[in-house]
């Protein structure tokens, strides 16, 4: 099942310009998620351990490898074909890791030799519900060392719904003028690699993992939700440290 190298870097390349349609301001993100990281790897001796939450085909990963070369990173995603294209294009940035995050035993999977010094993610737990997100949460807080960090950046409504769409139209727009760059969208995307003969086993997989029931249980939870969970989960400290429209980063400090 495995892939060329040229054909994963083309699928990752077709990605990063398939996503820019939809999270917005989507590098500035990237790199605030990097400078904390950064900020919390810079008072440990040790090499710094690092999870990556819903890696996909690598994208943050791979960002974070650059900025942070001595950085161990396990990175973990539930999809078989997403995680190939990481391993063969982005194969020196992480050690990946099949499984479904928030499920029974999942964090024994990751193999972790040492506490967390941080976890990271990127539009990947919204998929979760509140209930898993919370044990999720819970589960990471455990992991993490004394000062360590839970970094995830997401599209977060306000609480007030009128906030919410003013900052969800604001984020739109944004998009609409990135989309000028992006000439496919998450559907067409996965539309083509369906036609791929290189991609017709990892596919094939990929549909029959696919989660029985719609990705979306926790997406509109609210920044100020998100907070409180966290702070249910044993975080010291928890709250958004960038926004744009409804485009997040939370931060909570064990």
């Amino acid at each position: 099942m495995g892939l060329s190298l040229a054909t994963a870097e083309r699928w990752v390349r077709r990605w990063e310009r398939q996503q820019e349609r939809y999270a917005v301001d989507r590098e500035e993100r990237f790199t605030v998620i990097a400078d904390m990281v950064e900020h919390i790897a810079a008072s440990v001796a040790h090499r710094p351990l690092i999870v990556d939450l819903g890696c996909g085909p690598g994208s943050l990963a791979a960002r974070l490898a650059r900025r942070l070369p001595d950085a161990d990173i396990v990175a973990v995603d539930r999809d078989p074909l997403l995680l190939e294209l990481a391993r063969t294009h982005h194969a020196d940035a992480a050690r990946y890791v099949d499984a479904v995050i928030g499920e029974h035993g999942w964090t024994e999977a990751l193999d972790l030799d040492r506490p967390l010094d941080a976890a990271v993610s990127t539009t990947a737990l919204h998929y979760l519900s509140p209930q898993t997100l919370r044990r999720t949460y819970g589960r990471l807080a455990s992991l993490l060392r004394p000062g360590g960090i839970l970094v995830n950046g997401d599209h977060l409504p306000q609480d007030d719904p009128q906030l919410a769409q003013i900052a969800e139209h604001i984020g739109l727009r944004r998009a609409e003028r990135r989309r000028a760059f992006a000439h496919e969208d998450w559907s067409s995307w996965w539309t083509a690699i369906a036609e791929d003969p290189e991609m017709t086993d990892l596919y094939t997989e990929h549909q029959a993992r696919r989660p029985p029931t719609g990705t979306d249980n926790a997406a509109r939870l609210s920044v100020s939700a998100h907070v409180q969970l966290l702070r249910q989960a044993g975080f010291g400290h928890a709250g958004p440290v960038w926004q744009y429209g409804d485009s997040h980063v939370v931060v909570a400090i064990r």
